[in-house]
């Protein structure tokens, strides 16, 4: 961790046993100055706008010792209190992108200061231009295709004659082995060629796409194995048609299933240049 610039006494950030939290960034502007005045952030600690380059960034106070990089460590392992920071974190940005045009910063960017706050705006205020301005007016979507050979049908089951015992229960055995085996090849099968359909009908609206790594454990929202995991940026005035258009492809298809998301902030296209020189737990 950077040491910190010298801070005016009572400034914004100059406690030096609290660090500013960074949710979003937007335009300079009374939407972003009023959204601060009337929300809170983690733990429900107050908002406040820090302004700088023409921009704006939405911070709230938090504690230096819980979200330095060996505090925010320790709050990562604990699935519910990382649960608690995330709803809030994005409770926040939900809020402001339901105003006006914002870019969504990662899960716990924290500077040392809102001094910081400010240089990395001054600093990054180009790249942020640009992004605000191509993301104007767009949404994301979020697509998940899931394989689950348990939910497909099965061969039939061997009659009892042939199952009862020595060499005929053997045969059967193999047999249902290799039938579950076909189909479980048939419904991954099927989940890739609705994952190549999803991207195709997603393509013809969408203005840029994402790939990330499919969930799994916990993460998963479904039963099954979670084939593809993308996200879409499509125009606000084409999302709804494009949700239902891509739920609909997979009705019928037995061990196969498609969730579709949002309209989200677009989480996946807006935090890539964000919180270089970010204390903390943040990015760097």
């Amino acid at each position: 961790m950077s040491t910190a610039p010298e801070t005016p006494a009572g400034a914004p950030g100059a406690d030096a046993g609290e660090m500013s939290y960074v949710y979003a960034v937007g335009r300079e502007g009374p939407a972003l100055d009023g959204l601060a005045a009337r929300l809170a952030g983690v733990d429900g600690r107050p908002l406040r706008p820090v302004a700088g380059g023409g921009l704006c960034a939405l911070v709230s106070p938090v504690p230096a010792d819980a979200f330095s990089e060996r505090g925010l460590a320790a709050q990562m392992e604990d699935l519910d209190r990382l649960e608690a920071v995330a709803r809030a974190h994005h409770a926040v940005v939900d809020a402001a992108f339901a105003e006006t045009s914002v870019l969504p910063m990662r899960l716990a960017t924290v500077y040392l200061d809102d001094a910081r706050v400010a240089a990395m705006l001054v600093g990054q205020r180009d790249q942020f231009q640009e992004l605000l301005g191509r993301l104007e007016g767009h949404v994301e979507l979020g697509v998940k295709v899931y394989a689950d050979p348990r939910a497909a049908a099965t061969a039939p089951a061997e009659p009892a004659a042939a199952t009862s015992s020595g060499a005929g229960a053997g045969r059967a055995y193999l047999r249902r082995r290799q039938a579950q085996q076909r189909d479980s090849q048939d419904v991954y099968q099927a989940a890739s060629d609705l994952a190549a359909r999803a991207a195709h009908l997603a393509e013809g609206v969408a203005s840029s796409r994402a790939v990330h790594r499919p969930q799994q454990g916990q993460l998963a929202a479904r039963a099954g194995v979670n084939v593809t995991n993308e996200a879409y940026l499509v125009p606000r005035d084409h999302a709804a048609r494009l949700h239902r258009e891509l739920a609909a492809l997979a009705d019928g298809a037995p061990g196969v299933a498609i969730e579709v998301t949002g309209p989200w902030a677009p989480y996946s296209f807006a935090t890539a240049v964000v919180a270089e020189g970010a204390d903390g737990g943040g990015p760097r």
